[in-house]
């Protein structure tokens, strides 16, 4: 797909982050260091690349990944919103663990006030606590890129196909308006997209930590200013959204052992947008995560002061199917391949059906409207680098970038 330059370079300066590595001007996006990210969004798979070239692992790429995105893409994973990380990373010995799952979704909040109800924001209390748990940078680290990219972005083709999808109907929230449509006009592709409320909200996110957002000065003017745009959210709310670690769903294919992330809607919902993101280390460390917003832009209104854009309660909306699959050695847990699924009904059959692709050298086609994001290594990782290859499944928005 086009990028254009000017995204190009401000995703690469903006990922020099100080105590983690070169600081003699900006790095070329070029990979220097083997590894693979991948993303719905182009700004955020950059991101992901840079922070791997500057001596993250897979856990820091993808929690940057997904805080950028946040900015870039907030309509199916801001910050108001959740999701779900299958996770295959190492211990503190250094030895390959098998993928856990780590659930975070925008959960009903315990009452179900306001006009137009909010989720639970979870989605930084979950990309944090698995960076926390298996990251190797600070963090602050893996938020400054997002709290940049808040200060000057660039609207990506994503975020614009979202915003004619939405249409005029996001512009009656006036703090929405300000942002997605500053001259009365939905912002076409390139536009300079600046969130600077939203700047501020990952200012606190990074010194304050996730304590921030969910205790505190912060989070009870947070509560205010969600119950201002309909939410309905307390602080007991804030408070209770902690994400959880889960056992994934295990089978087999052929020689390897395969992990997915459980999901349980019905098929025959009308489910809501999500968006995907994964990252592979050069130890064969790999994470995927699948954010939403339970709606397309949740509920369309924006917390004033605050920048978030709330997702929409699941007592309103239906909840997403997240889903993610991955492949690995059953006897040294080597990396094999991993599949993202998204695409409302169709998203578990597009990380089913990605995988399989991705294992058996087939080329099944995708259910519409279902995507699937890959990275696939026949040999292996460790072992193998040489044989890796990864696509983004909404080829004409998405980005996959990496190699060494």
């Amino acid at each position: 797909m086009h990028i254009s330059l000017r995204s190009l370079a401000a995703a690469a300066s903006l990922a020099l982050l100080a105590g983690c590595g070169n600081s003699a001007g900006a790095p070329s996006s070029t990979p220097s260091t083997f590894g693979y990210a991948v993303a719905d969004e182009p700004q955020a798979a950059l991101v992901a690349r840079q922070i791997l070239n500057e001596g993250g692992n897979a856990a820091d790429a993808a929690a940057a990944a997904g805080l950028a995105q946040a900015v870039t893409l907030p309509s199916r994973g801001g910050l108001g919103g959740g999701g779900a990380c299958l996770i295959k990373m190492f211990n503190s010995k250094g030895e390959a663990q098998p993928p856990v799952a780590l659930l975070f979704p925008a959960a009903a909040p315990d009452g179900n006030a306001g006009d137009r109800p909010a989720a639970v924001p979870t989605l930084a209390r979950g990309l944090l606590a698995m960076q926390a748990r298996y990251g190797v940078l600070p963090s602050s680290a893996v938020i400054i890129p997002a709290e940049r990219l808040a200060a000057n972005a660039e609207v990506s083709p994503a975020l614009e196909k979202d915003l004619q999808t939405v249409g005029p109907a996001l512009l009656a929230d006036p703090a929405a308006a300000a942002i997605f449509a500053p001259n009365g006009t939905l912002l076409p592709a390139n536009a300079t997209l600046v969130q600077p409320d939203l700047a501020t909200t990952l200012e606190i996110l990074r010194t304050q930590g996730v304590l921030g957002m969910s205790s505190g000065s912060f989070a009870q003017g947070f509560v205010t200013a969600a119950d201002a745009a309909g939410g309905g959210l307390t602080m007991a709310d804030l408070a209770n959204g902690a994400p959880r670690y889960a056992s994934p769903v295990f089978s087999k294919d052929g020689k390897y052992a395969v992990a997915s992330l459980p999901t349980a809607t019905s098929p025959f919902e009308a489910l809501p947008a999500s968006a995907a993101f994964m990252t592979l280390d050069k130890n064969g460390g790999s994470v995927i995560c699948v954010t939403s917003m339970n709606n397309l832009f949740g509920t369309g209104r924006i917390a004033p002061g605050t920048g978030i854009l709330l997702a929409a309660s699941p007592q309103s909306n239906p909840t997403p199917d997240l889903a993610a699959a991955m492949a690995y050695a059953s006897g040294n847990l080597a990396f094999r391949a991993a599949a993202s699924g998204t695409g409302q009904a169709a998203a578990i059959q597009a990380a089913k059906i990605g995988l399989a692709n991705a294992l058996n050298k087939t080329q099944t086609p995708i259910p519409s409207p279902g995507q699937a994001d890959i990275i696939s290594c026949p040999g292996n990782v460790p072992g193998g680098e040489a044989s890796c290859t990864a696509s983004a499944g909404q080829k004409d928005t998405g980005l996959a970038i990496g190699g060494r």
